[in-house]
């Protein structure tokens, strides 16, 4: 049986980094919609960029064809290239003998690579690519929520 094909759009936002952050995800199948929103008041755009990824994908309920578009160099190459499976394979240290950072949540992205066909697409940030907009909206809508909470805190 063939997999369903998915539209996945991501993108992340953080408030100094580390900082308050947030994520966006937006799922495309067959014209119908649903988005995806979350953050943390302590973390990293780019542990934001993977969350939302790992969002998306983890939203599936069953294995499909996924075309995922994000902003993020970070996660695009990182796949893409096979920097990630080289890092798994060397027990999480890059080629440059430092640690690799987010490996919590590398480690929840492989095994969502090993079950959906994906293939990442890079668009560049604030570039006028509507569903990359739309994203980053909801992240900073986030980003803008765990702010506040942390400030009252």
């Amino acid at each position: 049986m063939e997999k369903k094909r998915v539209d996945i759009y991501s993108d992340g936002a953080c408030s100094g980094n580390p900082g308050a952050g947030g994520y966006g995800v937006i799922l495309r199948y067959k014209g119908k919609e649903r988005e995806i929103s979350g953050g943390s008041p302590e973390t990293t755009n780019n542990r934001m960029e993977l969350t939302a990824v790992i969002e998306g994908l983890s939203a599936l309920k069953e294995p499909c064809r996924v075309m995922l578009t994000t902003d993020s160099r970070y996660v695009v190459d990182s796949v893409n290239k096979g920097w990630l499976y080289s890092w798994k394979k060397n027990n999480w240290i890059k080629s440059n003998s430092k640690p690799v950072l987010n490996v919590d949540l590398w480690e929840r992205l492989i095994p969502l690579l090993e079950v959906h066909d994906v293939t990442f697409i890079w668009v560049r940030g604030h570039d006028g690519h509507p569903e990359n907009e739309r994203c980053d909206r909801l992240a900073v809508a986030q980003r803008d929520k765990y702010s506040e909470l942390k400030n009252k805190g």
